[in-house]
């Protein structure tokens, strides 16, 4: 990391998953300056057992992580493979059932703590020249100007940058600072969340059962552990929060129709509100938004941190091609290149990951029925089941550089 300065290229609002990602390939593929702006005072320590929160990581995001050199430091702490996807309807009769090797790829994907993904790329960070991580802070003011902006910490620090990235999250204290409005919805569910040990052997498989309140996913970690997200009605996912572990584990067990036999939870347990948004402009000038401070999706297709680390990855490109054209990082014009190419993609897998939701949340018995025969119809056509398996593992018409894999 470079030693400390009040003037940078770029200030990044937020160290988490997507904003060290951005750091580290602000810092390997371009000659800009950068600062990362971040509450936490360091990254999370390593713990006794598993963190309850979990990424599923699609083999573009693994590619991004490989090339930013972050991908070996996640490998030797823990990541858990899946090789195959499991989707059933308490609703009806529909089942989906997805495999790596029906397009030819060793794996889907990796189930990934957040703790070790953020860790692994501090580590990284720390060892990039160009880069510097003031920790233990985050912005109280801020103020454009045409030729840059100047962010106040709540330390009393003031640095001066040409472009501010927000990596802030959903609440994103920059994206309102900005006055940049967002449109969309509570979906009146929440995120149950924990780690649970299962009689049997998870087979390196992601399951998922559609129930009328909202899905329950098993997502894989190492032996016979898994990483629990139950989206709930809020009334029903608090109940179960509050219950015993025994008492728990029951009713996971029950929901899953014992799929993996006696289920024992080994964790504690967390509830997250579930919302829907998409801001209406990702850029503005001196200012980019990444990640959930520009969008949020339902977690049912695990796709929310990989759309973030694809913004990442596509604004770092746009920044290294404009720095090599001598063209200024903050400039509208330079923005709106990552504006075109992010805001479309990510729109279409917003729509279609929240036309899934209404879908397999509706009570409907028409709904039911038709979703139950769509689910065979997809199961019967291996053409259908490759474009979903690709889909899932990342694969876009336009692809940043560093998110690249496989022919």
């Amino acid at each position: 990391m470079s030693r400390v300065r009040g003037e940078f290229d770029v200030v990044i609002a937020g160290g988490g998953m997507v904003g060290a990602a951005l750091a580290c390939a602000l810092a390997q593929e371009t000659p800009l300056s950068v600062a990362v702006v971040e509450a936490a005072a360091g990254p999370p320590p390593r713990r006794e057992g598993f963190s309850i929160r979990v990424s599923a990581i699609t083999r573009a995001t693994e590619a991004l992580f490989r090339n930013l050199g972050a991908w070996p430091a996640m490998v030797a702490e823990r990541v858990s493979p899946f090789r195959s996807m499991h989707v059933w309807d308490a609703g009806s009769s529909g089942v989906l059932h997805f495999e790596a090797r029906e397009v030819g790829e060793p794996h889907l994907g990796h189930i990934v703590e957040n703790d070790v993904i953020v860790r692994a790329l501090h580590a990284r960070l720390a060892e990039l020249p160009g880069v510097h991580l003031l920790a233990g802070t985050r912005p109280v003011a801020m103020a454009c100007g045409p030729r840059g902006v100047t962010l106040e910490t709540d330390g009393g620090r003031r640095v001066r940058a040409r472009l501010v990235v927000a990596a802030d999250g959903s609440r994103s204290w920059m994206r309102r600072r900005a006055e940049i409005a967002v449109r969309g919805w509570d979906y009146d569910q929440a995120a149950l969340v924990t780690v649970v040990r299962s009689e049997r052997w998870h087979g390196e498989t992601a399951w998922q059962r559609f129930l009328p309140g909202g899905p329950l996913a098993f997502l894989p970690l190492c032996d016979h552990f898994s990483a629990i997200v139950w989206s709930l009605p809020p009334a029903d996912a608090e109940r179960l929060a509050a219950l015993d572990a025994a008492a728990l584990g029951a009713e996971l067990e029950a929901g899953f129709e014992s799929r993996l036999g006696a289920v024992e939870v080994v964790a504690e347990r967390a509830v997250f509100p579930l919302r829907f948004f998409d801001a209406v402009r990702y850029v503005q000038p001196r200012l980019a938004l990444v990640g959930d401070a520009a969008h949020t999706v339902h977690p049912l297709a695990g796709q929310g941190v990989n759309l973030g680390l694809g913004d990442a990855a596509a604004l770092a490109e746009v920044l290294a091609e404009a720095a090599g054209r001598g063209e200024d990082p903050g400039a509208l014009h330079v923005l709106r290149r990552y504006e075109r190419w992010r805001r479309a993609e990510n729109l279409a897998m917003l729509r279609a990951v929240d036309g899934f939701q209404r879908i397999f949340g509706s009570p409907l018995a028409g709904v039911r029925a038709l979703r139950g025969l769509g689910m065979h119809l997809i199961q019967a056509a291996p053409p259908a089941r490759r474009f979903i398996v690709r889909q899932a593992m990342g694969h876009t018409l336009h692809p940043p550089a560093l998110a690249r894999f496989g022919p």
